[in-house]
């Protein structure tokens, strides 16, 4: 199939496009970031998906993932708008498949930065108006809500002794996930998965229980 990933270049988007291509799928990467992805069947283009006149002409597109986001840095511009952009261009078509959108344990438990819980709360909204726009292609459209993630985006609390015990603290499973998870997580949502539509998907360790959210000042 025909994937469109967003934020490719590190962490859980490179981790996804990874999978997919060792399935034999081909794969489109977005990121502000230029590609760190070589493979016969990946394309990348380098560009911000917070400036819609600026996204590429992709054609046909059977699953898309919005992965891409950031941590107090225009979070509800990338979070949320420019992940608005990206499915109304490229997933609201009869091609499409499945449209996955990666948003955060933080927008079911408000425990984070206010810009972020309220763009990742968007996204868990704006996942049930996509289900049921795109129910007449029997295409499906979920968030995958990740707890702690071991990416680049996290290192200074993961390099930090202090914090980082505190974290375990408030994650049952005293760890957190690797990108490689989320991206099998990725993989069923969107190829295995026919029938659930419209749902948040929370994969976070236990750690939406304690609802403690622990950062470097």
């Amino acid at each position: 199939m025909r994937i469109l990933i967003t934020g490719t270049s590190q962490g859980i988007g490179k981790a996804i496009a990874k999978l997919f291509l060792e399935k034999g799928h081909t794969v489109i990467g977005i990121d502000r970031q230029a590609a760190s992805i070589d493979h016969s069947a990946y394309t990348h283009y380098q560009c911000d998906i917070r400036d819609k006149e600026s996204l590429p002409e992709i054609q046909n597109v059977e699953i898309l993932v919005n992965n891409a986001g950031t941590q107090n840095e225009d979070d509800i511009d990338i979070n949320l708008k420019g992940l608005i952009y990206m499915t109304e261009r490229y997933g609201i078509q009869p091609a499409i498949k499945s449209v996955l959108h990666v948003g955060s344990a933080s927008g079911h438990t408000g425990a984070e930065f206010p810009e972020y819980c309220a763009s990742k709360g968007g996204v868990l909204a704006y996942t049930k108006n996509v289900a049921m726009r795109i129910a007449p292609f029997g295409a499906t459209c979920n968030s995958l809500d990740p707890g702690g993630v071991l990416t680049p985006l996290n290192a200074c609390v993961i390099e930090d002794p202090k914090l980082w015990a505190e974290i375990m603290e408030e994650t049952p499973l005293k760890r957190w996930a690797a990108p490689e998870e989320i991206a099998e997580w990725s993989y069923f949502l969107t190829v295995t998965n026919t029938f659930c539509t419209g749902q948040n998907i929370l994969v976070d360790g236990g750690e939406s229980i304690n609802y403690n959210f622990v950062w470097k000042e």
